[in-house]
């Protein structure tokens, strides 16, 4: 029986993912369809007014934060329920002193000082995400926190969550590259319930999303903005590619 097992494995038919350097390249079943083909935005909404913000550069989706459109971000033009997602990701640059970054604790919560006051510090930032399901509160983040990429950040900072939710989306370790280096997400999300892996390593474990729409869209997050030439808020500087999508 095991050998027949094995010997199925074996013959199992895959769509490997070019592997280049900085990044974990999964061997994607062929159940998998491509969501981004490398040329072009087929299976995605450019903003209505981005005015080639968006764009397609070298095989890869590139933004450069500054979306002309109302509504910046980049959506997909079909709804999902329970998926499977993998897709690379990188940042490209870190223009953006955030002087406000937190130090997220194990439960979700914010590091304070003698006085009960939030500790704060100054770092180089970027910011990006993944919207499920249409919906900016379960953003699977990306940017330079300690923290590290992968935590859905609008349940960990509602307080009318459940303990074991604000800490179930806090990544349980920093597993991001350096800064230009490619990273690699797999996300799962199977009814209410998300988990995220990031670069093979397992951040997010089946953690409930209460509230979480039952289908929707996903997005490419646009952060940031300008002002008399300078950035205002850490702006989503970054790419994606190898974007791969299994409906469960």
């Amino acid at each position: 029986m095991l050998k027949t097992i094995f010997t199925l494995i074996l013959l199992m038919p895959v769509v490997v993912i070019p592997a280049q350097e900085g990044c974990i390249s999964p061997d994607i079943p062929d159940d998998f369809e491509l969501l981004f083909n490398g040329e072009d935005f087929t299976h995605w909404i450019v903003p209505e007014g981005d005015n080639g913000h968006w764009r397609v550069v070298d095989g890869v989706i590139d933004y450069d934060a500054e979306s002309e459109a109302a509504q910046k971000d980049l959506w997909t033009e079909r709804e999902f329920e329970d998926f499977i997602l993998y897709l690379d990701w990188r940042i490209k640059a870190t223009p953006f002193l955030n002087m406000g970054v937190p130090i997220v604790l194990p439960d979700g919560s914010h590091k304070l000082d003698e006085n009960g006051e939030e500790i704060r510090i100054a770092m180089p930032d970027s910011d990006s995400g993944i919207y499920l399901r249409g919906s900016s509160k379960s953003q699977v983040n990306i940017w330079c926190w300690p923290v590290g990429s992968g935590e859905v950040y609008g349940y960990r900072m509602d307080r009318s969550m459940p303990d074991r939710v604000r800490r179930g989306v806090t990544p349980v370790m920093h597993a991001d590259r350096n800064i230009g280096e490619w990273n690699t997400f797999r996300i799962e999300l199977k009814g209410d319930h998300l988990t995220v892996d990031l670069n093979g390593q397992r951040v997010i474990d089946h953690v409930q999303l209460p509230g979480l729409p039952g289908k929707g869209r996903l997005a490419l997050q646009h952060h940031g903005a300008r002002h008399d030439g300078e950035w205002t808020a850490p702006p989503s500087l970054v790419q994606f590619r190898n974007i791969y999508v299994k409906e469960l």
